[in-house]
């Protein structure tokens, strides 16, 4: 029989070891800030209903998602009636609709998980990634203080990753969406003239500034404006709401967007996010239609290139296609794999090769219990240990141990055993030291203290 290839499709995550363990050690950092704001886990199957998955559509939407049926009901020649969902949205939707008597709101939620669409295999694109999402649902009202607690998560998760400098990136779309429309530009065009906005950093003033013009027909005092409104970034938060308030625009929105811009920012500083570490940027604007008040975008400072490494904003009804109940919510999402690749890319993540600290080597087949019962005092003491049954010569054993990446191995030979000690070699360092078999654990522990 021939031999099969093994490969894996284009455009997923699969890592060895040392790569896994710093890509879950991310996840457990952002998990961590996550539960320490107060939001609860939840997650949704791999798998929706079309017709559940497809109320969010437009844009590459619906030439993106994977639909999944059984053999049976293909050979059956049935239309697919699942497909795997293509982001954590329309799921958390479905599930705050599905089971909204038995929710308390505001409903804070967390969820990490893969989600899966049919991007053209290239760089910085995958099929199947990771996501890393929050959400304050609530129920009616949401107030304003959410918007700024939102920061404050962002802030705390990206500062325990320790990438570097970074900034939070906020806005709120009234205030464009106002602009336009005293200048009597329609809703459904106003979106447009939003992505276009959007486009800013990726196409450059130039390129936008003709597009406006051309296709949304705005004269140059009106293109004047916008574009001095999105240079305000480079000034102080205060500076900038202070000039937001000197405009004379006629436009309840646009005044209303100033106000709950103003109050998230007041708010966020109590909460404690540095002004070092946000800016007001009016060029914010999200493209997703679905945003409605405050936007958010985090890049890192002496990364720009790498683009927004966690966005997301204000929506004022999550689930209108499955309830009649008014459910406005907050939230983030940080794109976890491709933030995993361009960090390791630009150095700021390293791999790890191993989390575990010691091995037990096995060098006399008649002690076998006593390694054994070392190993569970090392992991009992809540040390990552494994012991190397495979045994073979001291050499091999220790080989193995130093390309693993483990730092003690843990030695007892018939004279150790007699005597009720062990050898412990610290590859780190090349030295090695005897100590009493039942202060094994609290030694290795000290060490591990001091690295």
């Amino acid at each position: 029989m021939a031999l099969i290839t093994p490969r894996t499709m284009s455009g997923v995550m699969e890592l060895l070891p040392s790569d896994q363990i710093a890509f879950q050690a991310m996840l457990d950092t952002i998990r961590a800030g996550y539960e320490r704001f107060g939001f609860l886990p939840i997650e949704t199957p791999v798998m929706e209903f079309t017709h559940v998955l497809f109320t969010k559509t437009g844009g590459e939407t619906e030439r993106q998602v994977y639909l999944t049926q059984s053999t049976g009901s293909h050979q059956l020649q049935q239309e697919p009636d699942l497909a795997l969902r293509f982001d954590l949205t329309v799921p958390l939707a479905r599930y705050v609709a599905e089971h909204e008597r038995q929710l308390n709101f505001p409903f804070r939620r967390y969820q990490i998980q893969r989600v899966y669409r049919g991007e053209t295999a290239q760089r910085g694109r995958f099929r199947e990634f990771y996501q890393c999402d929050i959400d304050v649902i609530g129920k009616d009202n949401l107030p304003l203080a959410y918007d700024a607690e939102i920061p404050a998560v962002i802030y705390t998760v990206f500062r325990d990753l320790d990438i570097g400098k970074f900034t939070i990136h906020l806005s709120n779309r009234k205030i464009m969406t106002g602009l336009l429309a005293s200048w009597d530009i329609a809703p459904d065009q106003q979106i447009l003239v939003l992505r276009e906005v959007d486009k800013l950093d990726k196409r450059g003033k130039d390129y936008v500034q003709e597009k406006l013009a051309k296709d949304f027909k705005l004269n140059q005092s009106q293109l004047e404006t916008m574009l001095s409104l999105i240079d305000l970034k480079n000034l102080e938060s205060a500076s900038i709401l202070e000039s937001l308030g000197k405009m004379k625009v006629e436009n309840d929105a646009f005044n209303r967007g100033i106000e709950e811009l103003s109050t998230v920012v007041k708010t966020m500083e109590t909460m404690g996010v540095p002004a070092t570490h946000f800016t007001i940027n009016l060029a914010i604007t999200r493209g997703l239609d679905y945003y409605t008040g405050t936007v958010y975008e985090t890049i890192l400072d002496e990364h720009p290139d790498i683009g927004s490494i966690c966005s997301g904003g204000r929506y004022e009804n999550l689930a209108g296609h499955y309830t009649k109940s008014k459910l406005p919510g907050v939230g983030i999402s940080i794109g976890a794999t491709r933030l995993f690749y361009q960090l390791k890319e630009v150095g700021l993540l390293r791999s790890a090769p191993t989390y575990i600290q010691v091995l037990v080597t096995t060098m006399d087949a008649s002690l076998g219990t006593t390694y054994q019962r070392l190993g569970a005092h090392l992991r009992d003491a809540g040390i990552p240990t494994e012991v190397y049954f495979a045994g073979g010569k001291f050499g091999k054993q220790m080989k193995y141990a130093d390309r693993a990446g483990i730092r003690f191995a843990v030695i007892v030979g018939e004279d150790e055993e007699a005597q009720g000690l062990a050898t412990v070699k610290d590859l780190s360092k090349s030295e090695q030291f005897q100590v009493p078999q039942e202060e094994l654990a609290g030694k290795i522990k000290e060490l591990l203290a001091k690295a």
